[in-house]
């Protein structure tokens, strides 16, 4: 019962990280019916301007609390994958939007490896050890354990989810952008900027993608050039097996791969004697892709993607 309920908690909070990640593709495709493949590198992007604004903070004041020091790396890493996300959209993806659905697409993989690359110029290729800001002491619940990184992992996501939730389902901005989703002409003679909406859905999904990057770095203590390719592609078979532009989709795909990943791990490597498990974990999220697909091509909640006139 221990082994389970550890598992299940390892599962909640690497599916809370995929599906902040996740809600950046389905927002992003909901509105233009783009697929961002360079949107896990902005992840990428934000955990080593994390660790930089860290190690600056810890060598200028040595005397700052761990916490306060991880928040305004954060805030700094989502102001800068804001700015790069809104860039690529401008230089990129808006010249290709009238043009056929491939160009897009091709431009985003591209867009990846010239992030990665641009990583790996600036931050150099080693992997680097991301500091613990948070305080190391596991605590016990009901014979398993979870640290201070993965509770607050789990809040923050809780958190973010729900002021999302708000923004699109309250606000103007949110009414805007299912506008624009529904048909960017039609919206843009009601009143609304698609460009602006289509920008500001870009912002926001940097923005998530970079707190899921320091939460990633966080949890897992290292960062690298090449660290957001399989987050950005779990999270996108995520979406997928949620619905591509569902935003509850997305945090339900986020959750489920998480777990199935960890409880299919966990058991498989108990199940063999340790022949297989956590080194085969990343086969799990493609069967469970290939056998979502067979059976309910729509996803688990299904699409919500607007026709387009």
């Amino acid at each position: 019962m221990e082994v389970l309920l550890q598992q299940i908690i390892n599962g909640l909070v690497l599916g809370s990280m995929y599906a902040l990640v996740a809600l950046g593709y389905t927002m992003v495709y909901g509105i233009i019916g783009l697929i961002n493949f360079a949107h896990g590198d902005v992840l990428m992007v934000g955990a080593l301007t994390s660790w930089t604004i860290i190690g600056v903070m810890q060598d200028a004041t040595p005397g700052m609390p761990g916490w306060l020091v991880l928040l305004l790396a954060v805030i700094i890493a989502m102001v800068v994958c804001a700015t790069l996300n809104f860039t690529i959209e401008k230089l990129a993806y808006r010249p290709l939007r009238n043009s056929s659905r491939l160009a897009p697409l091709i431009t985003a993989i591209g867009m990846s490896l010239l992030l990665q690359t641009f990583a790996m110029i600036i931050w150099k290729p080693n992997p680097k050890s991301y500091p613990n800001m948070l305080p190391t002491e596991p605590v016990a619940l009901g014979g398993a354990v979870i640290s201070i990184t993965q509770i607050t992992i789990l809040a923050t996501t809780a958190i973010t989810l729900a002021f999302l939730m708000w923004l699109v389902n309250r606000t103007n901005l949110g009414r805007a952008m299912r506008a624009t989703a529904e048909n960017p002409r039609v919206a843009a003679l009601m009143g609304i900027k698609p460009d602006v909406v289509i920008s500001a859905t870009f912002i926001i999904g940097a923005m998530l993608a970079a707190i899921a990057g320091v939460m990633w770095a966080s949890n897992y203590g290292t960062v690298q050039h090449a660290m957001g390719f399989m987050p950005g592609l779990k999270a996108f078979v995520a979406a997928v097996m949620g619905g591509i532009g569902n935003l509850a989709g997305a945090v339900v795909g986020g959750i489920a791969l998480g777990l199935i990943e960890s409880l299919g791990a966990g058991y498989l490597g108990k199940l063999t004697g340790g022949v297989l498990g956590s080194q085969y974990t990343d086969i799990f999220a493609f069967i469970v892709l290939a056998v979502v697909l067979t059976l309910r091509p729509s996803g688990l909640l299904g699409e919500r993607v607007a026709d387009r006139a």
